[in-house]
């Protein structure tokens, strides 16, 4: 489990996380989301250790994450596993390289070690005989997978993802959407999803966070959200099912 207790972040002298506390929880999915700028992403990065919040704490299964020194948050850091929006690929090296990568900065293991490890979790995605390809040989949803089998090379205790069917369409985002679920049961990690897709939210939402204005405005289950009468959260998932329906292939700015 994760929990951010009173987290609080500025820019600049601009408020962009206001007083913000919630619980993720092991083995769920647990979802971000919030119109642009709502400061979702922010959260994420702050979650995740890229921004250092002003105040309050973030706990990793009842470790003080915020107040850990850097060799101690780099033994959490390898627990992590991070799916990034556009994947986030090493362009120059091939798919097999860039599973690895993770393994080769972390672990002493020997290269036959490595490979054997890799191979399972291209298996795992989907993407047997794949090693020898770069990214540019890789359709969008293919990209993906190959991020999530690298995100998951180091059997994570905490999985985070950043945006991660964006730029896909509605089928290949419905697998990826999937296959993050399952993995998230088979290693019973704590997830937590950054996404302005309601068709994830209505699929996959085990727990549902709205961020609105950089302070949480509301929180619950998928099941729930289309009962709210959270009306700031309700003008959210009218617009963005609408704007879905009509640009299914598009992001929502």
């Amino acid at each position: 489990m994760i929990e951010v207790r009173n987290i609080s972040k500025s820019f600049n002298g601009s408020v962009v996380l206001n007083n913000i506390s919630a619980k993720f929880e092991r083995g769920k999915t647990n979802l971000i989301i919030g119109q642009s700028g709502s400061g979702k992403t922010v959260l994420l990065k702050t979650i995740v250790g890229l921004f250092k919040p002003d105040n309050g704490d973030i706990y990793y299964d009842n470790i003080n994450f915020t107040r850990l020194n850097t060799k101690e948050k780099k033994n959490i850091r390898k627990q992590i596993g991070m799916i990034f929006q556009g994947g986030a690929l090493f362009d120059s090296c091939t798919v097999e390289e860039n599973v690895k990568y993770p393994l080769d900065m972390f672990t002493d293991k020997s290269y036959e070690e490595k490979i054997e490890i890799v191979n399972y979790c291209l298996k795992r995605v989907n993407l047997i005989n794949t090693n020898k390809m770069y990214p540019s040989q890789l359709s969008g949803g293919m990209i993906k997978r190959v991020a999530i089998a690298r995100a998951i090379v180091l059997n994570p205790s905490y999985l985070f993802c950043d945006e991660p069917t964006t730029g896909l369409d509605p089928k290949t985002a419905g697998l990826i959407d999937a296959l993050i679920k399952e993995i998230t049961i088979e290693y019973n990690t704590t997830t937590i999803i950054n996404t302005h897709d309601m068709n994830s939210v209505l699929e996959i939402g085990d727990k549902v966070i709205f961020i609105n204005r950089g302070t949480k405005s509301w929180e619950g289950t998928k099941e729930e959200i289309l009962n709210s009468d959270n009306d700031e959260l309700n003008n959210f998932v009218f617009a963005a099912k609408i704007f879905q329906k009509f640009f299914p292939n598009k992001n929502i700015v």
